[in-house]
């Protein structure tokens, strides 16, 4: 099964606390917990983070490492080709439970 994707948004409290801690300890996170790109405002008020991990609790794990210093807002999120599955296999339903009550 693949890793579930998180896209996260990490309002920072205090951004030099938060480089200082990050320097001197890294990123503190679970091992099973892959970072695959991070983008920062102008200001290093806001980061916006794609995280892909097996099981949730890793990106609460590391989370719970930052809280103190962090607002996090976290999403589970897919690919535009996976929504346009999902969606397609809506509108596929809704047609053949719409073709059934016609019958």
């Amino acid at each position: 099964m693949p890793k579930q994707q998180y896209m996260v948004l990490e309002r920072l409290k205090d951004a030099e606390a938060v480089y200082t801690r990050l320097w001197d300890r890294g990123r503190m996170a679970p091992k099973d917990l892959a970072f695959i790109s991070t983008w920062v405002d102008e200001d290093v008020n806001c980061v916006y983070r794609l995280l892909a991990a097996d099981d949730r609790r890793a990106v609460d794990d590391w989370m719970a490492n930052w809280n103190d210093l962090i607002d996090f807002e976290i999403h589970a999120v897919i690919t535009p080709e996976e929504a346009g599955e999902k969606v397609a296999a809506r509108l596929k339903a809704r047609r053949g439970a719409a073709a059934g009550t016609h019958s």
